[in-house]
């Protein structure tokens, strides 16, 4: 490889990394603008990859154990399941807002990403593109995936309630 090469990877990896990191602030005030629409709700059920086959095969469960064993797991303690935090259409919530959150910031840094992509040079957009899939797509597979275990147990909940009640 050479060295302007290197120099593209690991500056747009830096790069994309960065502005990945701003755009989490970004996706944060445009999502608490978008939560006051009324078609918010319709948002809540997104399932980009429903297939738990396919999570596995993309590496989301690598993804979920760095979340949880490096200083990510401190992000948004809002969305853990404990005896301070047990109402789960509170988390389910939460779960909502950083997915949809995060699926904007992935937006904002593709565009960034083609941008650089045309103006700087394809290996240095891929790179910024690649930061971006680690930094905000993953993120927000995750909570879509956290979410439907989510669901199933709030499901069960109810029936468990339901029949009690009888």
């Amino acid at each position: 490889m050479n060295n302007m090469l290197t120099k593209h990877i690991i500056s747009g990896f830096l790069f994309g990394l960065s502005v990945s990191l701003i755009s989490w602030t970004v996706g944060l005030i445009l999502n608490s603008i978008l939560a006051k629409r009324r078609y918010y709700q319709k948002l809540s059920h997104l399932n980009f990859i429903t297939s738990s086959k396919l999570n596995r095969r993309i590496g989301l469960r690598y993804f979920k154990w760095v979340v949880k064993n490096t200083p990510f797991k401190y992000f948004n303690t809002q969305l853990k399941l404990g005896p301070k935090n047990k109402d789960l259409r509170q988390i389910r919530y939460q779960m909502t807002l950083a997915e949809t959150s995060h699926l904007i910031g992935f937006i904002l840094v593709m565009l960034v990403a083609v941008y650089y992509s045309i103006t700087k040079g394809l290996v240095f957009g891929s790179f910024v593109m690649l930061a971006n899939i680690l930094m905000n797509l993953y993120p927000s597979l995750l909570q879509q995936q956290n979410k439907r275990r989510i669901d199933q147990l709030i499901r069960k909940l109810n029936n468990v309630n339901r029949d009690t009640v009888r």
